[in-house]
């Protein structure tokens, strides 16, 4: 049957509390394959592996009807905010 994306959200969010969370669904609405982007207090002085772990550990009930989970970023607040700072703050040159 598949997982939907605002069930990985929910347990996502319910579990790590993140304060950037952005999930999408790469299976075409089968709910088969997802991309996710999480920043979240929890990974603090954790490695990426482990981090890694804490984000499947949290989808283990949806991994058993998930095909294939790709972990764009798992990032502390710290690390998240001057990468969007820079890109808001970049300026911009026309040629």
């Amino acid at each position: 049957m598949g997982v939907s994306k605002e069930q990985v959200i929910a347990t996502l969010t319910s579990k790590l509390n993140p304060v950037h969370l952005e999930v999408i669904d790469t299976s075409g609405g089968c709910g088969a394959s997802f991309v996710v982007e999480i920043v979240s207090e929890q990974f603090e002085a954790k490695r990426l592996l482990e981090r890694h772990r804490i984000v499947n550990a949290a989808l283990e009930e949806e991994m058993k009807e998930i095909h294939a989970l790709s972990i764009k970023k798992v990032q502390t607040p710290q690390q998240w905010k001057p990468e969007s700072q820079h890109s808001e703050t970049t300026p911009t040159t026309e040629a």
